[in-house]
């Protein structure tokens, strides 16, 4: 990360700064501290993702505290992932300016590389829910939860994708974060709830370029239109612009803002698609499908039908691991039957909910008066408080497994995640009264949420059966 040089001067009318004024400009100015902690992480980083997949795989009586794949796996799967998700709704995207590795690795190839200009296929808006989906569906196939070689694949090769995209594209920018990283769209979503943002103040920035004050531009890696940045969601909270033309500064905000009053205008559909076919579908189904006797009477009928018309071949356990997960010395293996009968329930789940969640949507936005379609992805944002639960619920599944494992109690989880589904229920009828409010301030805002309540209540029901009524 280069050090930024995009401070402005300062007036002596201007008010004194505050604490978080002051905490972002110190991120601006040690900046050659975060690139050290930066390579600090990359280095663990790299370590705890190869040296597990050079070993031989643990044995059953192995335990995180003396074996460093199994160590490796809980720190990944059961506290990197969940509380880095965490972080974005309390911090927005801190995680990405200083910690990311991967985002460090391709703005470091970037300054190295060809300086190639973004192409027109990058700017794709699909990407982030397409790369979602992909993933998530080709991680459940392979087992990266479980299996180390199966992790730095799919991490190491979105890293290795990282690089080589900074290294073609841009000159010292972060093309891969803002256009093709899986979690991309995911992190902006969720940023959107952090209490913390770069507050830009426009009326300052036109001041400093009246009174034609030199100032150097921001080197800004996620390539944010500063001057007109409203929101967090794709600002990596670097610090690099604080107090640029005395115009921006780290604030704190209300967690409602961005959804309520900034996606009012900037949600779209494939950030509709992401939370209600993506979060709340594509990622349901992931975590269902292990704990689901749906999936497995899915996939006996599959194979009864398959035999007994003397198809043989789907039931074949011959695929390689980097396709299906194949660990024949734990009884661990797929058949093209598993593979197939894991992504129909996934896709199925996704239809189900995706498509149940939208209808209850559209029935709300029509319930309120005056249909427009922008209205329905606006109140679809209402739902990302939810969708982040359920996400971090899932993978702190993996989390809980781990630590009872390791002889702690978890009586108390299950009480927790009910406490937190309940909250996430709450916060988001809180942001969809709010969106309602801004459309019809009458009785039909009320009416309104009833359908919106029936969106809450479908993936409720997903929850409920994943861990209390199977």
């Amino acid at each position: 990360m280069a050090a930024a040089s995009g401070g402005g001067s300062c007036s002596p009318e201007r008010q004194p700064r505050g604490l978080l004024a002051l905490a972002g400009i110190w991120l601006r100015d040690h900046a050659s501290l975060l690139r050290k902690l930066q390579w600090a992480v990359v280095l663990v980083y790299a370590f705890l993702l190869i040296v597990p997949a050079c070993l031989s795989l643990p044995e059953d009586t192995a335990r995180m505290w003396n074996n460093l794949t199994i160590f490796a796996q809980f720190v990944f799967w059961g506290i990197w992932w969940p509380f880095v998700l965490l972080s974005m709704v309390l911090f927005g995207r801190l995680w990405c300016g200083v910690l990311c590795p991967e985002g460090a690795l391709s703005e470091w190839a970037a300054r190295k590389g060809m300086g190639r200009p973004i192409p027109r296929w990058m700017r794709w808006g699909g990407w982030p829910f397409v790369a979602f989906v992909l993933t998530t569906v080709y991680g459940q196939l392979v087992s990266v939860y479980q299996y180390p070689k199966a992790a730095l694949l799919v991490l190491g090769g979105s890293t290795v994708a990282a690089v080589a995209i900074g290294f073609v594209y841009t000159r010292g920018k972060r093309a891969w974060c803002r256009h093709l990283c899986p979690v991309n769209g995911v992190f902006g979503l969720l940023s959107k709830l952090a209490p913390l943002y770069y507050r830009v103040d426009e009326a300052a920035w036109k001041r400093s370029q009246s009174a034609h004050e030199h100032t150097p531009a921001v080197d800004c890696a996620p390539l944010q239109p500063l001057r007109h940045m409203q929101g967090g969601s794709g600002c990596h909270m670097c610090g690099r612009c604080s107090d640029h033309r005395g115009a921006i500064e780290l604030s704190l905000r209300s967690s409602s803002d961005e959804v309520v009053r900034v996606a009012e205008k900037e949600a779209d559909g494939w950030q509709t698609a992401l939370i209600a076919y993506g979060l709340l579908g594509v990622a349901m189904g992931a975590f269902h499908w292990t704990v689901s006797p749906w999936f497995v009477a899915l996939k006996q009928a599959a194979a009864e039908w398959l035999v007994d018309r003397d198809i043989m071949w789907p039931l074949d356990t011959e695929a390689p691991w980097w396709l299906l997960t194949h660990y024949p010395q734990h009884n661990d293996v797929f058949s093209w039957l598993d593979g197939a009968s894991l992504i129909a329930y996934v896709a199925a789940t996704a239809l189900v909910l995706g498509t149940g969640i939208l209808a209850s949507l559209a029935l709300s936005v029509a319930v309120s008066g005056g249909w427009r379609t922008q209205r329905l992805h606006h109140l679809a944002q209402a739902l990302i408080p939810l969708a982040g639960c359920g996400v971090f619920l899932g993978l702190s599944a993996l989390t809980v497994t781990l630590l009872k494992a390791e002889g702690f109690g978890m009586h108390w989880v299950n009480d927790a995640r009910l406490a937190l589904l309940a909250g996430a229920n709450l916060w988001a009828l809180h942001l969809a009264r709010g969106i309602l409010a801004r459309w019809n301030g009458g009785l039909r805002r009320w009416i309104a949420l009833l359908p919106f309540c029936g969106a809450l209540a479908l993936v409720d029901c997903a929850w409920g059966f994943m861990f209390w009524w199977w």
